[in-house]
């Protein structure tokens, strides 16, 4: 019996008909192994994985595999999107016994939910033979299994067993993971290293920030090259905007096109902030653009942000094809432009005969990286491409809210509606932020991690997904200047602290304490296609200090850097966004209060990118920050110190000026 139908995940749902006899993950799944003494095969994936996808169809779907699947195993389904926690305990011991990971995954577990032999994608012929080997095994060779269980469980566990350090890291960890990163730099394509090539997003804005402290021409070149590089290629939608995952070679020209919303989100930070600092237009436009695609495909009807939209889509004849959505070949373009358009139309989109992806073009500018704002006739043909592309049948919608996906993007967008004064995404990123505080929210007051319109939530919030909340609540307070923001970061930082924190080593668990308990609990540390949990509490803690002159909250993320003093030094580009958290440590909060009616003075400050800066304006709050001040005055502070208040704009700049150059 297959019990995945009325999940709450579209993923698992997915696999609803499958002959495979599926559970969810769940204690009766476990129960049910040791009752019949067989193995579990946990696989675990996500909706808009195109590999899953694909050992689906193989596997899955197969009556043959199916049956020895539900014959030697209890077989159990995660979405790793759903379930964080589990995904990343099985992951780290795939990674420990093959060296490399990535979904779908597969494991095989006891019934005491041990793993003990992993790997990823499994072809039919490969798995079955497999799934005989472990049987076998476990029939035959139980001591082998119980000697792989003790070491993997040893490994998995290493993130709860580091112990916190008396001193804060140096700040020399920031500035050696800049140097590493110019060593690693790809001069031609742009990014780190080789392919497959990822937007490091945060790496980006490690780099952003040294660039304000030294203004260094290489750290702009390496910047402005990157940033070029991924918004010319095939990664990024020409006609749709917004991003795909990742580029499967070093041109950033193949992706695979799954479109995830915290991609989107974090993508928008570098765009964002270096079209303010370096001032370049076609930056502009992709954060525009990246905007657009979210708002107008991501947004639900209740203004929250969907995760992602698949890398699969259908053909005119019904069978899936990864990339088959965004492709397109010279005959099509013929069909759909105007004639006196259509070599325009070609050269510009680099569409070939021969194509880039399968025979057939994504439309890039890897030809004229850089080149990327359009004429008047080149916008009239992006829109006619765009028109013809939206009658197909679009990628798979995975259509459940997460928490964390939506606190990063509702972050972003806050930050770019004020950056540019655009009303239409400041209400966007409002209406996004009171979707997640009632509706991500028990009666009780804990936070859930994801909810879907056809089901009950059932899941509590994670590390990830409260420290990302305190963060885009405080950035809607600085956008809006609505007091009700603060008091919600309040709240959720409190209740990350409460559940959440290590008394005894500091940094945060995944789960809170009264969570599932898995077979180890971890921490996340490190920061991958997301930054983590404590990396993201290190930086919106001190923030939210900084605005209400609660120091427990900077006390805590001092806990954070005491916690990870050691590792961080041997490894400082694994924790980018850590180190943006540290340099903010080091160089200190400047508080800039705006009192009374003076939007000037607001609007100078959110168009610019300050990253050391917090800004109180609009409603007051209980905070040191609004005490004793006169009307239509800007205060400068450093550790609430402030300057002689501005009254001009002339002044504020000069305060300014002042307290960013004593940092």
């Amino acid at each position: 019996m297959n019990r995945l139908a009325h999940e709450s995940s579209p993923y698992l749902r997915q696999h609803r008909d499958n002959p495979v006899d599926w559970w969810a993950w769940g204690d009766a799944a476990f129960a049910e192994a040791k009752r019949r003494d067989v193995p579990v095969l946990l696989s675990v994936g996500y909706s808009a994985c195109h590999w899953c996808h694909v050992m689906a169809h193989e596997c899955f779907e197969d009556a043959e595999v199916a049956g020895v699947m539900n014959e030697l195993f209890v077989n159990v389904k995660v979405d790793r999107e759903e379930r964080p926690d589990v995904d990343s305990v099985y992951m780290d011991a795939v990674q420990a016994m093959t060296g490399r990971g990535g979904w779908p995954m597969t494991v095989f577990l006891t019934p005491d939910a041990q793993p003990f032999f992993g790997g990823t994608y499994y072809p039919k012929p490969t798995f079955l033979q497999l799934m005989t080997a472990i049987n076998d095994a476990w029939r035959n060779r139980r001591s082998d299994i119980d000697s792989n269980v003790s070491a993997l469980v040893e490994n998995i566990a290493r993130t709860s067993r580091i112990t916190t350090n008396p001193d804060l890291p140096n700040i020399d960890a920031f500035v050696a993971a800049a140097e590493q990163l110019e060593q690693s730099f790809d001069e031609t394509w742009g990014g780190f290293g080789g392919a497959p090539k990822f937007p490091s997003t945060m790496a980006l804005e490690l780099l952003l920030r040294a660039y304000i402290n030294d203004e260094s021409p290489r750290t702009h070149s390496i910047i402005a090259t990157t940033l070029d590089a991924m918004a010319s290629g095939g990664m990024y939608d020409h006609l749709g905007g917004g991003f795909a995952r990742y580029s499967v070679d070093e041109k950033w020209l193949v992706p695979h096109f799954e479109k995830m919303l915290y991609d989107q989100a974090l993508l928008l930070r570098p765009y964002l902030h270096a079209s303010l600092v370096l001032r370049e237009p076609r930056w502009r436009q992709v954060v525009q653009e990246t905007i657009g695609y979210v708002l107008r495909d991501l947004r639900s009807p209740e203004g929250a942000f969907y995760s992602a939209e698949d890398a699969d889509s259908l053909d005119e004849t019904g069978h899936s094809h990864e990339g088959h959505f965004y492709v397109f070949t010279p005959d099509q373009v013929r069909r759909i432009i105007p004639t006196h358009l259509v070599q325009k139309a070609l050269d510009w989109y680099e569409i070939t005969d021969t194509g880039n992806f399968e025979g057939k073009s994504i439309p890039c500018r890897l030809e004229h990286r850089g080149a990327l704002e359009r004429d008047d006739h080149i916008e009239t043909i992006r829109r006619l491409l765009l028109a013809a592309r939206n009658t197909r049948h679009r990628p798979g919608l995975d259509d459940k809210v997460i928490t964390e996906w939506n606190a990063l993007m509702i972050s972003s967008l806050a930050e770019a509606a004020a950056a540019y004064t655009n009303d239409e995404w400041a209400t966007a990123a409002q209406q996004a932020g009171n979707f997640v505080a009632t509706t991500m929210r028990r009666s009780d007051g804990r936070w859930l991690r994801t909810w879907h319109r056809d089901a009950t939530p059932k899941h509590l919030a994670m590390a990830a997904d409260l420290a990302n909340l305190v963060d885009a609540f405080t950035r809607l307070y600085e956008l809006s200047g609505v007091a009700r923001w603060i008091t919600l970061a309040r709240e959720v930082a409190d209740q990350l602290l409460a559940f959440h924190w290590d008394d005894a080593e500091g940094g945060l668990f995944t789960t809170p304490h009264d969570g599932e308990q898995l077979i180890v609990r971890q921490k996340d540390l490190i920061d991958n296609a997301t930054p983590s949990a404590n990396s993201v509490a290190a930086l919106a803690l001190q923030r939210l200090a900084a605005l209400t002159g609660a120091e427990h909250y900077r006390e805590h993320a001092d806990g954070i850097f005491k916690l990870l003093t050691r590792v961080v030094g041997n490894a400082p580009t694994a924790f980018p966004h850590l180190l943006c958290a540290l340099h903010l440590r080091h160089v200190g909060a400047t508080e800039v209060v705006i009192t009374g009616k003076r939007g000037e003075f607001v609007q100078y400050l959110q168009t610019q990118w300050l990253p050391t800066v917090v800004l109180a304006w609009g409603e007051s709050f209980e905070s040191p920050l609004f005490a004793h001040r006169r009307d239509d005055l800007a205060y400068v502070c450093r550790q609430y110190a402030c300057q002689a208040p501005a009254a001009t704009r002339d002044e504020l700049i000069a305060a300014l000026r002042v307290a960013l150059s004593a940092s």
